[in-house]
C-alpha cells in the first residue's frame, strides 16, 4: 500500500508551549485514517500542519518533515496555492463563503483558472451531487449559502473542497454540529470517497472513527502512542492507555 503522506520527526509550537511531539507517522494513500485523542492532545493542530494552515496562527512553530508523494511541504520551493489545492480542509464549523450557493462552489475552480461557464456548471453540479445537495438546491443557486440549514452548509463546504478536485481531504470533527441524519450523510459520503481521496479525518466520536476509518491514530499529550488498522486498534490495541481511552475510561 502507498503512502501519501509521510511525517518525520514532527514537532509543534505555539510559543513555549510543546504541542506535538515527535510524531512519525505513514499515511496509505486512498484511505481514511482516523485521528483520535482526548481534548488538547493535538489533533486538529496536526491536521492543520498537513497544508501548512498551522501557518496562519500566530506564534506557531513547527519542526521536521512532512512529505507530500515524497517532497516535503515545508520546502521553500512549495507553492501554497497549489499546495491548498492538493490538499483541502474542512473545519468543524461550516463556513460558507458570503456568496451564493454557486459561486461558493466555482470559487476555487476560477482562481485555478477556469474560465469557461459550461465547465464551471459543469463542476457546480458534479461537486453538489457528490455531496447529495443537488436536488436539494438546484432551484436556488444563486440564493445565499447563509440561507441553507447547518447541515446543508457543511456538505456545501465539503463540495467547495472537492471542486479543485485535491488529492487529500482534511476533515477536522465534520460532524460535530450535525444532527443524525446529516452526520450519516456525510460518513455515507467519507466511506463513497475512500478510494479516490486520502482522506484523514479527525473525530471525537470513537464509534464513528470505528465505523468510517480504515487506520486510526491515537494522540494523547501531543505524542502518537499508537498507530495501525482500525480493526487492530479497537479489537486488540496493544497499549494500555489506548484500550483505555477507547473503552471510555478517560478523555
Amino acid at each position: 500500500m502507498r503512502e501519501k503522506i509521510e511525517v518525520i520527526g514532527l514537532n509543534v509550537w505555539y510559543e513555549r508551549l510543546h504541542v506535538l511531539k515527535n510524531l512519525e507517522m505513514k499515511i496509505p494513500e486512498n484511505r481514511v485514517t482516523a485521528i483520535i485523542g482526548p481534548s488538547g492532545c493535538g489533533k486538529s493542530t496536526f491536521l492543520m500542519t498537513l497544508n501548512r494552515m498551522i501557518e496562519l496562527i500566530e506564534g506557531a512553530r513547527v519542526e521536521g518533515k512532512c512529505l507530500l508523494d515524497g517532497v516535503d511541504i515545508y520546502s521553500d520551493t512549495i507553492e501554497l496555492t497549489e499546495l491548498r489545492k492538493r490538499v483541502g480542509i474542512v473545519f468543524q464549523k461550516p463556513n460558507p463563503l458570503p456568496k451564493s450557493i454557486y459561486e461558493n462552489i466555482a470559487y476555487g475552480p476560477k482562481i485555478h483558472g477556469v474560465k469557461s461557464r459550461r465547465k464551471l456548471n459543469e463542476i457546480v453540479r458534479r461537486c453538489l451531487e457528490i455531496v447529495g445537495l443537488w436536488d436539494e438546491v438546484k432551484d436556488r443557486l444563486n440564493r445565499s449559502a447563509f440561507g441553507l440549514s447547518v447541515g446543508q452548509q457543511q456538505r456545501l463546504c465539503i463540495a467547495r473542497a472537492l471542486a479543485v478536485e485535491p488529492e487529500v481531504l482534511l476533515m477536522d470533527e465534520p460532524c460535530s454540529a450535525l444532527d443524525p441524519i446529516n452526520t450519516k450523510i456525510i460518513e455515507d459520503l467519507i466511506k463513497s470517497l475512500n478510494r479516490e481521496l486520502t482522506i484523514v479525518i479527525v473525530t471525537h466520536n470513537i464509534q464513528q472513527a470505528k465505523r468510517i476509518s480504515d487506520f486510526t491514530a491515537f494522540l494523547h499529550l501531543g505524542r502518537l502512542i499508537e498507530y495501525g488498522p482500525t480493526h487492530t486498534i479497537f479489537d486488540n490495541p496493544s497499549n494500555e492507555l489506548t484500550r483505555d481511552y477507547i473503552s471510555g475510561r478517560f478523555g
